[in-house]
């Protein structure tokens, strides 16, 4: 399993991913799930995944070769003029793969192959956008609305972001408040692990404000984590005391 979050602030955009993958729980392995590509000035954009490995895997290497010859490819990441286009562009990409992929294994790859990402970035003169592409090709685009995404193992994390996000928020905060969420699920999901890749993209920058591996040993994560559990005990016990007495 996996869990990604992108996240629309106004200052730009904050990403943050795990990197487990398993096949049962003696088969558990680390893989990055976090890409992004930049051309320094002009743009940058950033891919997060979840789903089948050996998908997400073909879909990440053929962007990847794009980028090597942009002069003789059909660069997606490069030539797109916008976010939208590129969206549209990486979305049939992972439709086509899921279809190869599913054609090769007959009746025993129908619904075994899927995945779904995470798409980031800005271009310039535009402003920064995220968008949740789905299997099938098709994705929708996040708006204040609707400010963040999720893939892979959603709901553990997502109560914490709907009850702390703010738009204006600090990056710094914003990724606390992702470490926050992050830890939730990997205390309820053992599919979801560390190490965690954290990305934040200022607005108009063109390049990383922050990019950041998150390890077993990191401080920062641990003083959330045993930080989070305290709070959560504290505001448990100053909660109003249940009485059966009253409730008779």
């Amino acid at each position: 399993m996996t869990y990604c979050v992108g996240m629309v602030l106004d200052k730009g955009l904050v990403l943050m991913s795990d990197t487990r993958t398993n096949s049962g729980v003696d088969n558990i392995s680390v893989f990055r799930k976090m890409h992004h590509w930049e051309v320094p000035g002009e743009r940058i954009i950033a891919v997060m995944t979840a789903g089948n490995l050996a998908t997400t895997q073909a879909v990440v290497s053929q962007l990847e070769e794009r980028t090597k010859e942009p002069d003789e490819r059909d660069n997606t990441l490069i030539k797109g003029k916008t976010m939208f286009n590129v969206a549209t562009e990486i979305g049939k990409l992972l439709r086509q793969t899921i279809e190869e992929v599913q054609a090769d294994n007959g009746d025993r790859g129908k619904g075994r192959f899927t995945a779904s990402m995470i798409l980031a970035g800005q271009i310039k003169g535009m402003e920064p956008r995220l968008f949740m592409i789905y299997p099938e090709g098709n994705f929708v685009e996040a708006s204040w609305d609707t400010p963040f995404f999720q893939i892979g193992e959603t709901k553990y994390g997502r109560p914490i972001i709907l009850r702390a996000y703010d738009r204006n928020m600090s990056f710094e905060d914003a990724v606390k408040l992702l470490m926050v969420s992050f830890d939730s699920t990997l205390k309820a999901n053992l599919s979801v692990g560390l190490p965690l890749d954290c990305l934040v993209i200022g607005k108009d920058e063109f390049a990383p404000t922050h990019e950041h591996r998150v390890t077993q040993d990191d401080p920062y994560f641990d003083a959330i984590s045993s930080g989070w559990g305290d709070a959560l005990k504290s505001a448990f016990h100053s909660l109003p005391n249940y009485s059966f007495d009253s409730q008779s």
